[in-house]
C-alpha cells in the first residue's frame, strides 16, 4: 500500500488574494429613466349587451334543449331545464346576454347543432336570433 502526499501550490496564496474585490470588465450603463406617465386616460365603454333567445317549435324534445344548452353554454341540467320549461310555455327563453360578436357566435351554435334524434319528423335545429339587451 503506498501512500501520496498532497503537492503544495508552488506560488504563496493569502487571503487577501482569495478575497479581493473583481473590477468589471465593463462599466455600468447609467440607470434608465423612465418616461413622465401620462393622464389616465377616458375609461372605456362596455360593449352593447345582446340577448342571444332561443324560440320553441314541436320538433324538439325536453332532452334536446336540455343537451343543447349543456353543450353550448356548458349549463348544468337544472339550469337547461328550466330554460327548456320556459321556451316550451313561453315560445321563447333567453338563453344568454353578452357582447354581440359572442351572440352571434352562439345563435350559430344552436342554428348548427342539428336535428332533435328522438323525433322522426325532426328537420333541423331549432331557431334562434339575438336582440339588443337594452
Amino acid at each position: 500500500m503506498s501512500f501520496s502526499v498532497p503537492q503544495r501550490p508552488t506560488h504563496a496564496v493569502t487571503n487577501a488574494s482569495v478575497h479581493a474585490p473583481v473590477a468589471p470588465a465593463v462599466k455600468p450603463a447609467r440607470p434608465r429613466v423612465l418616461p413622465p406617465t401620462k393622464p389616465n386616460p377616458a375609461p372605456v365603454e362596455p360593449e352593447p349587451q345582446w340577448h342571444v333567445i332561443l324560440l320553441n317549435d314541436e320538433e324538439h324534445t325536453y332532452e334536446y334543449v336540455i343537451e343543447m344548452l349543456s353543450a353550448i353554454f356548458t349549463y348544468d341540467v337544472e339550469k337547461a331545464y328550466k330554460m327548456a320549461k320556459e321556451v316550451d310555455e313561453n315560445g321563447r327563453v333567453i338563453v344568454a346576454t353578452c357582447h354581440k360578436e359572442l351572440a352571434e357566435l352562439r345563435q350559430e351554435q344552436i342554428l348548427e347543432y342539428g336535428a332533435d334524434p328522438r323525433i322522426p319528423g325532426s328537420k333541423g335545429s331549432m331557431r334562434a336570433e339575438i336582440e339588443p339587451a337594452a
